[in-house]
């Protein structure tokens, strides 16, 4: 999976709205602010529109990533008819530590990585120790602060 980036379909929804609201609105918005900062005369001490060219080669920049992760996205939608005995691509795993306390993590791609809200990439140890795993599956992660065993308790297409 490393040489193909793989999205949810939600990351790919939220990627492409992301791009739409930059070319749509941001952008233009900017160019405009910067066509003014530059009626006024001299650019070189003009802040308005060195912080424009500024804010539109960020803008740009985002765009090109966006862009380039859209064309090469592979899109995995969970399918309902998919078993949810074992973590796959997109699932949402219930694992238990061993002081009994849950958590619940969606293995995702990289670009998709949120810990605040428990999307895990399946590139990283704890994605890579869960994926193909099956409720009740013991396994052992290795982290910076020490190896923990989690133990599978569930495995979810979809909340």
């Amino acid at each position: 999976m490393a040489d193909q980036r793989y999205l949810t379909k939600e990351g790919y929804d939220r990627f492409s709205k992301e791009h739409d609201q930059l070319w749509n609105v941001e952008r233009r918005k900017v160019v405009a602010e910067v066509q003014a900062a530059a009626a006024q005369g001299d650019r070189s001490e003009n802040a308005e529109y060195i912080y424009g060219k500024k804010r539109l080669r960020e803008i740009d920049r985002r765009l090109e990533y966006l862009e380039k992760l859209l064309r090469e996205a592979v899109v995995v939608s969970p399918a309902a008819d998919r078993p949810t005995d074992r973590a796959f691509f997109g699932a949402f795993v219930t694992v238990e530590d061993e002081e009994g306390s849950r958590s619940t993590y969606q293995l995702v791609g990289p670009d998709e990585v949120d810990a605040s809200r428990g999307r895990i990439s399946i590139e990283s140890p704890l994605g890579k120790a869960l994926l193909g795993k099956r409720p009740f599956d013991v396994v052992l992660v290795r982290r910076p602060k020490g190896d923990t065993e989690l133990t599978v308790r569930a495995v979810a297409g979809q909340r």
